[in-house]
């Protein structure tokens, strides 16, 4: 899994089966979890106090509809990268508040890598692979005049 390994990732997710089972797959991958939050105020309290390389975020949190304006206020940090993970990508605005891209829940394995491949890549400055329908589905898909990839949200990103 060359370009992706040690990540540390925070998951924003409010089920706890769920989120305990995308830890174990993150570790089993070999990255570290910077935390694990069920609403947003806690996404966005540990999302400041351990500023993440990647933000795995779900749309429905504890909370109710949150997990948007999460997304756009954790990818204000230019170190962290958000993805969504979600069963309903039609709450998604139009420029994926700031997120790189959304993993269609459920999940698999497959697309939860493919997703951190994608995004570490990015950080890097390379140029990612494209993907299919792997259940990741990048924001460049779904955004006009591929406005986000102009901003550059990665920029400043850890060595």
């Amino acid at each position: 899994m060359s370009g992706a390994e040690g990540l540390r990732i925070l998951v924003v997710e409010d089920e706890a089966l769920i989120a305990l089972e995308l830890q174990c797959l993150l570790e089993d991958l070999g990255h570290v979890i910077a935390g694990v939050a069920a609403s947003s105020a806690e996404a966005i309290e540990l999302g400041r106090a351990t500023s993440p390389d990647i933000a795995l975020v779900d749309i429905h949190l504890i909370d109710g509809p949150t997990g948007v304006e999460v997304a756009r206020i954790l990818s204000l940090d230019p170190r962290t990268s958000v993805v969504f993970m979600t069963a309903n990508d039609k709450r998604i605005p139009a420029d994926f508040a700031g997120a790189l891209g959304v993993i269609a829940k459920p999940y698999s394995e497959r697309a939860v890598a493919g997703a951190l491949r994608y995004v570490a890549a990015i950080r890097a400055g390379g140029q990612p692979e494209p993907h299919g329908s792997d259940g990741f589905r990048p924001a460049s898909e779904g955004v006009a005049e591929d406005a986000l990839w102009s901003q550059k949200p990665w920029a400043g990103a850890r060595p």
